[in-house]
């Protein structure tokens, strides 16, 4: 069975990689032959990920992720995906065509968007130094060094938690007993549980203490900062992509949020909303309960994709997992296999300026799906 891994983000927007290579190689390692890149709002990381797979023998599929608002929901106070915003929405499109073209005005719906995402970080940025001033931390953070030094055109929180770690780090010389002190002044007397070796862990109680809701450098999102669900799909379309509703699906405890409970309500709901494309984050969910939802939406003839994202700090296997990396099984890998698939034949087509799995409109024929299928295997088998 040929192994896919459809959603990882890259430096582009944020991820555990040091660099877009480092990824290639791990998946190469790891044998997984077909690679997703998804960053959020940008594309600019395609030309790399097409000549890196080239030279790699890999197949590329060329993605892109969005948060998005469904005011409806929204008003219902539903949890469709997101499990702390109601309405709030991650869509995803999946084999866009590649030379990447997007014309306006969804060119400067995806360049708003971006900028404001950015706006918000750096209004966080300016919060943050002020503490850093308040607590006589010895240094405050140069935006114009983070934003050269550690981003790629997208500024994210997460960046700004990476630099704050690396300039105590600096500041106290690598000592454990400084770098405690400065954290312990800088998060008001609290005390850092993590080991400081490890990276992730501090950087996750920098963002719980200081970026987070409740965080004295919190800053919330601009409204303008979400486009509606609906012209996100538009600019996904324009961009010749398929898009993608990516299933939140169990958590530790076996919940679902209120949108995706009901596996057979919400099959028909993402139809109803013009959703063919589903995927999964497969280390988030339990393998039982991810094979039971992938196989019911596979039957119901969405495509059907898994992922890993890779977008914190913590560096994880390339190759697919379920929860407590349990092994997918059989039946998982040959869904997530047809998915790309289809992907793959989707994007070949669409970049010859020809009809996709999905047309102008997002309309699919399910029907075809198996045809897909077959001249995805033929690309993906041929490389």
């Amino acid at each position: 069975m040929i192994k896919v891994n459809a959603h990882l983000h890259t430096p582009y927007s944020f991820s555990a990689f040091s660099d877009l290579e480092e990824a290639l190689d791990k998946a190469v390692a790891e044998g997984v032959k077909v690679v997703g890149i998804n960053d959020f709002y940008t594309a600019a990381g395609y030309d790399a990920w097409s000549k890196g797979c080239k030279e790699r023998g890999l197949y590329p599929l060329f993605n892109i992720e969005f948060i998005s608002l469904n005011e409806a929901d929204q008003k219902a106070g539903l949890r469709v995906n997101d499990p702390a915003n109601p309405g709030r929405t991650y869509i995803s499109g999946k084999g866009l065509a590649y030379p990447f073209k997007l014309d306006d005005p969804y060119a400067s719906q995806l360049a708003g968007i971006l900028k404001e995402s950015n706006a918000q970080v750096d209004a966080m940025c300016r919060k943050l130094n002020g503490i850093l001033l308040d607590v006589d931390a010895g240094f405050i953070l140069d935006i114009k060094w983070i934003k050269s030094n550690l981003t790629k055109g997208m500024f994210r929180e997460r960046h700004l938690a990476k630099a704050l770690r690396l300039k105590v780090y600096e500041t106290s010389e690598n000592d454990e007993e400084k770098i405690n002190e400065i954290f312990s002044k800088i998060f008001g007397g609290k005390e850092l549980k993590s080991q400081v070796d490890d990276f992730a862990g501090v950087e996750n109680e920098i963002r719980a203490n200081l970026l987070k809701a409740g965080g004295g450098a919190f800053v919330p999102e601009d409204p303008k900062a979400f486009l509606p669900m609906q012209t996100v799909c538009e600019i996904i379309l324009a961009a010749g992509g398929i898009p993608t509703y990516p299933f939140l699906a169990d958590d530790a405890k076996g919940v679902y949020t209120d949108f995706e409970g009901d596996l057979e309500r919400v099959a028909k709901q993402l139809t109803e909303r013009g959703f063919h494309s589903v995927e999964f984050i497969s280390t988030r969910n339990d393998v039982v309960l991810l094979e039971k939802y992938a196989s019911y939406l596979h039957e119901q003839g969405f495509v059907v994709t898994l992922g890993s994202e890779h977008n914190t700090p913590a560096m994880e296997p390339i190759e697919l997992f379920a929860r407590n990396n349990t092994a997918l099984t059989e039946k998982l890998m040959q869904i997530n296999y047809e998915g790309a698939c289809v992907i793959a034949a989707h994007q070949h087509l669409v970049a010859q300026g020809l009809r996709g799995y999905v047309d102008a409109d997002g309309k699919a024929d399910r029907s075809k799906r198996a045809e897909f299928v077959k001249l995805g295997k033929e690309l993906i088998e041929n490389i």
